[in-house]
């Protein structure tokens, strides 16, 4: 005789996740489990501080409030309705609840034993790690590293799927046992160290710090054909400045960074920048076996291509390699890391053949700076172009002259982008825009103006300009820039308050789904604006807080707050919850945006599933919670 009972709840539960997700058999075993619970309003599911219980709930019909009561203050966390999730503690711990689970109206829920559906999340991975984010999602801190990926009832380790397609996002292998000298060294000195440890290559190391690499290349074309004396000083031969990156370099980064620098080398850092400790090194030879040609091949087609149109062919390759990547759930620092590199070629591609199409080289040193996302490195989409040029300062009888150069060039160079497929900026905010293609000392000025004066548009300048990154060009021009801007910082409270105060003008949507802010009129009346209520605020959040500690040479949201996580030790949670929801924020909008092949930008509610809008619950709160940060360090309530 059939469970016809069991039948109904299997029939509900698998139209949620991540009951989808399990084998017809499987979901009505787990139905056959369930306890069918009946609360009044009012009436208490769980309290916060009560022994775990030996079950976790599904709503079948009616609302629970999920609450917490800190120094005798109730709060609000959650409001669970319709195949929402909770009370899944006891799955990840032996501890007692942290929050409480009240029936805000008249509620029916299916209770799910814990013991019986244990072996199903050991044995897929999806469902695990669906609970484990709808867990996070009423935890105080989001994304404690103590829970991700663990189900700590057992103490056992998710297995992780992998892919044997994608071997060329396997981190690759790098030499810990660092063979390093000092820049006075004499290259006699040097070969013969690199003889004796049989290594070819030696890193240049003064403080601890990465300031150059040697190789026996380096020695055959200089000390070899006579350039210098076998005792010259190691610095004067060496290759700098270093290439650096952390650790979790995949192939993929490695392969088609040494073709972008044009290096054999690249040095694995504590967090990936020239500024901490070496901590290995990867050579060419390391990588040479790997399989992963995709992203390389791409790389040598965008070096060879000679037309706009060949270059836009690939472009289109590169979203093809996108979506597999997304479809196959690569992480997004994986991908961010080699869409920015893909990126970035394409950029110095288009300025070199400029350059070509003008005729003549530029007159002088000069550097074309990628801004706001790209220069954040997380522009995987076609979004607009937004970009500057700064050119070496010459004389003033010159100067016209130059200046012509360069607005020539950026002209040629913002059409082609456009014509790729990188759509010009709607506020001008590109080279070929005369306020934007500046000498050294006229953006340095333009710099201290902004920051000196610092009103609405000076700081909405400050937010796009401070975010960049060179495509193309001589680097000492943009250090400069950036020493302008942190020396500027010193006795400047003022503009990082207002930098502050800006970065709070959208609050995080957070609350029940239902109450999510959206437009209230135009072309997107009634959809909810993913860049301006999350990717904005914890972009902005991202970018005061790094100001603050005088961060160089990260501008990546995600990498920015794991930096800010290292220097602010009791901060650390939300620090790199505020990490995950960057990378969260810009897997959903890419998604987004090659599922409607747009920008991802907006986004229409009813569409999403159960699941996506779990996972931006997450995000909003970890936006909340380090905007209220932000609110109480700058003391700014006066400024919004």
């Amino acid at each position: 005789m059939k469970n016809t009972i069991a039948e109904r709840i299997a029939d509900f539960l698998k139209r949620f996740p991540p009951f989808e997700l399990l084998k017809p058999h499987q979901l009505l075993e787990v139905a056959k489990e369930v306890k069918v619970i009946y609360k009044q309003k009012g009436a208490v599911v769980f309290n916060q501080e009560e022994a775990g219980h030996n079950q976790f709930y599904v709503v079948h019909k009616g609302a629970i409030a999920i609450q917490r009561n800190e120094n005798n203050e109730t709060e609000t966390l959650d409001k669970c309705d319709e195949g929402d999730i909770f009370g899944l503690r006891p799955i990840f711990a032996k501890e007692n609840y942290m929050i409480s689970a009240i029936a805000e109206e008249e509620s029916i829920l299916y209770a799910i034993p814990i013991d019986s559906f244990q072996p199903i999340i050991k044995r897929n991975y999806r469902v695990g790690q669906f609970l484990i984010e709808s867990f996070a999602s009423n935890t105080r801190n989001p994304y404690s590293r103590e829970h991700r990926g663990k189900l700590y009832t057992e103490g056992e380790e998710i297995p992780q799927q992998a892919s044997p397609e994608l071997y060329e996002l396997q981190p690759v292998r790098y030499v810990k046992n660092i063979i390093g000298c000092e820049k006075n060294e004499a290259v006699s000195e040097v070969a013969k160290l690199m003889s004796e440890k049989n290594v070819g290559s030696i890193l240049v190391i003064e403080n601890d710090l990465p300031i150059g690499v040697v190789t026996d290349k380096d020695i055959r074309n200089t000390i070899a054909v006579g350039l210098f004396p076998i005792d010259v000083a190691v610095e004067k031969i060496m290759s700098s400045p270093v290439i650096c990156y952390p650790k979790g370099l995949t192939i993929a980064q490695a392969q088609v960074a040494m073709m972008k620098h044009k290096i054999s080398h690249i040095c694995i850092t504590k967090d990936g920048t020239p500024n901490s400790k070496a901590i290995g090194i990867v050579s060419e030879h390391d990588i040479i076996v790997s399989q992963g040609n995709n992203p390389a091949a791409l790389m040598k087609a965008i070096k060879r291509a000679n037309k706009s149109k060949t270059l836009r062919a690939i472009r289109g390759r590169v979203m093809h390699l996108l979506s597999g990547y997304l479809q196959q759930n690569i992480p997004m620092t994986h991908v961010s890391r080699i869409m920015f590199e893909l990126n970035d070629a394409t950029i110095k591609r288009v300025i070199e053949r400029s350059i070509d199409k003008i005729g003549t080289p530029p007159p002088v040193k000069f550097a074309w700076m990628s801004l706001g996302s790209q220069g954040r490195k997380e522009q995987l989409l076609h979004t607009d172009q937004d970009n500057a040029i700064v050119f070496e300062d010459v004389a003033e009888a010159i100067y016209p002259e130059t200046k012509a150069y360069f607005i020539e060039l950026a002209k040629i160079v913002n059409k082609g982008l456009s014509t790729i497929g990188y759509e010009y900026c709607p506020a001008d905010m590109m080279a070929r825009n005369p306020n934007y293609t500046l000498s050294l000392t006229e953006w340095k000025k333009q710099f201290i103006k902004w920051m000196t004066d610092p009103g609405n548009n000076e700081i909405l300048l400050c937010s796009i300009f401070f975010d960049y990154d060179i495509s193309y060009g001589d680097s000492s021009l943009t250090n400069q820039l950036s020493g302008t801007i942190f020396n500027h910082l010193d006795s400047n409270q003022l503009f990082l308050n207002a930098l502050a105060a800006s970065s709070l003008r959208n609050p995080s949507p957070l609350g029940f789904f239902r109450q999510f802010l959206v437009e209230a009129n135009g072309e997107y009346k009634d959809f909810f604006d993913l860049k301006k209520r999350a990717i904005m605020p914890i972009t902005d959040a991202g970018r005061v807080l790094t100001l603050q500690h005088k961060i160089k040479n990260i501008n990546n949201t995600a990498e920015r707050f794991e930096k800010l996580a290292e220097l602010e030790p009791h901060n650390k949670e939300l620090y790199l919850s505020c990490s995950y929801t960057a990378k969260a924020l810009l897997k959903f909008r890419t998604k987004q945006g090659l599922l409607h092949n747009d920008t991802g930008r907006f986004i229409e509610l009813e569409t999403l599933s159960k699941e996506e809008k779990i996972k931006l619950k997450r995000c909003f709160k970890s936006i909340n919670e380090v905007q209220e940060l932000i609110k109480l360090r700058y003391k700014i309530s006066t400024f919004i």
